[in-house]
């Protein structure tokens, strides 16, 4: 293990990767919205919590929301409370997460081998396309990620560098930060079974820990718990003191119940097979993932030598990867958190295997490929003018220049190909690192700017807004968290889940009590046949989605729609 301390060269690498990161992890932060799915549905939580002082519950418009636990609403409001700002503030949890998640990697490669198998696994990492792309998403999964690999860093230090018992009861510590996150942060503490494993067998590497001072185990358990109790008891002291309304009772079982353990052992969506995310570590970890083939024969040769700084890693991968698949829902993300750990457990091996041609022909191809793949959509987009270009553009409510998508494709193509022309096959990993740091810097300035009014729905939400006059109120009927973020002005609703149906009668008698000053903004299904077009205003199309404007005399008394409630629920655009 490193114990020497950096020359002044290795503190220039280190200081050029934490650049590197910040421009890939940073660029673009303030030059977007939130977008669907999730990142308005989270910050306009946070945002309520900010503008009602209610930390404790987070809400979607009227109702409690109760899906995810609050530690995301938590820093994000927090965020905004610094910079002020909601196009900065809903980003920074994820960026500063993915930043402390390559540091903590680093800092594990460092001790357990050198820092340059250190600087190895934090790039590995950030060369993975997943890693980066939910890192640039304010998400919760960066977050959870975060969480676990603290836990899993401070657990390390003491099973293998060790013992330091405060350093385990802090990754303790972090997985309960991990459960109040995303409720999985539990799985950082099954580090646990390969340690006893390799314990068992005198395996190489484990730390000289007293097992007989076992309460000092049993306090790890302890500190988790008191991380998730910093949550858990005030929720449920105040769901108490609303012991008259159902709504928080119903809140407290959904959180606890419904979206921990009866979503994993009776999933009801993102139904999938056993064997779901095999291709998926394959094609959303490149290029990391190309190291496969060298990695494999290299962990069984440290296993046969009992080496536990790959065991306990590679362990705790495939028994995460077992927890996931047990379960019929699945989602891509799930599994993210695996990718920290598969990055430190490649990085001792990438000095020898850039050493072999064929991952270097394997870097060369996977950069023709993605770069022939772009430029070959940007070309053909561009000259033939298909039927999937016009209909993507109207599915995305995209206003501006359509050309500009296509063209911003050729560019991210010809970065590869360019990035590959310099380095060539000699030193081909610096022209993968290249084409990603050219991938991420074109999608988070070219991008973003390009698609952020009809993503985000706030060109759509302008619109709405030129309609309406300062002493105006608006509606919300059948409406999504982007409606409601990206407005200018305070608006009511009437439920998010309620029928829409039921949304909409609401909302006429509200529109009713003042019919000058008050609107209705209404996604098209939900007004069925109850409202006369020809007195409405068509917003536009965004989200995949048509919405209207309309006052009063618009509405066909005495109707009620029944229609958008039969319709399948269209996903929102990415």
């Amino acid at each position: 293990m490193s114990t020497f301390a950096a020359t002044a060269q290795e503190r220039r690498q280190f200081w050029l990767l934490v650049f590197f990161a910040i421009l890939i992890l940073g660029i673009g932060i303030g030059l977007r919205d939130p977008w669907p799915s999730d990142e308005p549905r989270f910050t306009l939580a946070a945002k309520q919590m900010v503008e009602s002082g209610d930390w404790l519950f987070p809400h979607r418009g009227v109702e409690l929301y109760a899906d995810k636990p609050p530690m995301l609403f938590w820093l994000e409001a927090a965020s905004f409370e610094v910079v002020r700002n909601w196009r900065v503030a809903f980003m920074l949890p994820s960026f500063l997460g993915a930043l402390g998640t390559l540091w903590l990697i680093y800092d594990l490669g460092r001790r357990l081998w050198n820092r340059k198998i250190g600087m190895y696994a934090a790039m590995g990492a950030l060369m993975c396309i997943q890693f980066v792309f939910q890192a640039k998403r304010a998400q919760i999964d960066p977050l959870v990620v975060f969480f676990i690999t603290a836990a899993n860093w401070g657990l390390l230090r003491h099973l293998l560098c060790g013992p330091d018992w405060r350093l385990f009861w802090f990754g303790c510590f972090c997985a309960g930060l991990g459960v109040i996150t995303k409720g999985v942060g539990f799985l950082a503490l099954l580090m646990l079974l390969p340690y006893a494993w390799a314990t068992a067998r005198n395996w190489h590497g484990i730390a000289p820990i007293d097992n007989r001072t076992w309460w000092r185990w049993l306090l790890g358990l302890v500190a988790t718990l008191v991380a998730i109790d910093l949550w858990l008891i005030p929720m449920l002291l105040a769901a108490r003191a609303h012991v008259g309304d159902p709504a928080y009772a119903a809140y407290v079982h959904n959180i606890l119940f419904k979206q921990t353990a009866h979503r994993y052992a009776d999933a009801w969506h993102h139904i999938h097979g056993p064997l779901f995310y095999l291709p998926l570590m394959v094609y959303n970890w490149l290029p990391l993932s190309l190291t496969y083939p060298g990695t494999f024969v290299r962990w069984w040769q440290a296993l046969k030598t009992k080496d536990a700084r790959i065991l306990l890693p590679l362990g705790w991968v495939v028994l995460v990867l077992l927890f996931f698949s047990a379960s019929a829902g699945k989602r891509d993300v799930y599994v993210l958190p695996i990718v920290p750990m598969l990055a430190l457990i490649t990085a001792p091996y990438v000095d020898d295997m850039l050493a072999k041609r064929w991952l270097r022909v394997l870097g060369a191809i996977f950069l023709l490929l993605i770069g022939g793949c772009m430029l070959g959509l940007g070309v053909y987009a561009l000259s033939a003018h298909p039927a999937f270009a016009t209909r993507l553009a109207y599915d995305r409510g995209f206003d501006g220049p359509a050309n500009s998508l296509w063209w911003m494709c050729i560019v991210i193509g010809a970065a590869q190909w360019l990035a590959l022309a310099i380095f060539r096959m000699r030193r081909v990993h610096y022209a993968v690192a290249g084409g990603m740091f050219a991938l991420w810097m074109v999608w988070g300035v070219w991008g973003y700017a390009l698609l952020n009014d009809s993503s985000s729905s706030a060109g759509l939400m302008q619109r709405v807004s030129e309609h309406l006059g300062p002493h105006d109120e608006i509606g919300l009927v059948d409406w999504k968290e982007q409606n409601m973020l990206m407005l200018d002005r305070h608006a009511l609703d009437f439920g998010f889940s309620a029928p829409t149906s039921q949304q909409f009668v609401q909302g006429v008698l509200w529109q009713a009590a003042a019919p000058a000053t008050r609107w209705l903004f209404v996604q098209e299904p939900a007004m069925g046949h109850c409202v006369d077009r020809s007195k409405a205003i068509n917003v536009g199309h965004a989200n995949r989605r048509d919405w209207w404007l309309f006052k009063a005399n618009a509405v066909i008394p005495g109707c009620v729609p029944t229609s958008a409630d039969e319709m399948p629920e269209a996903d929102d655009a990415q």
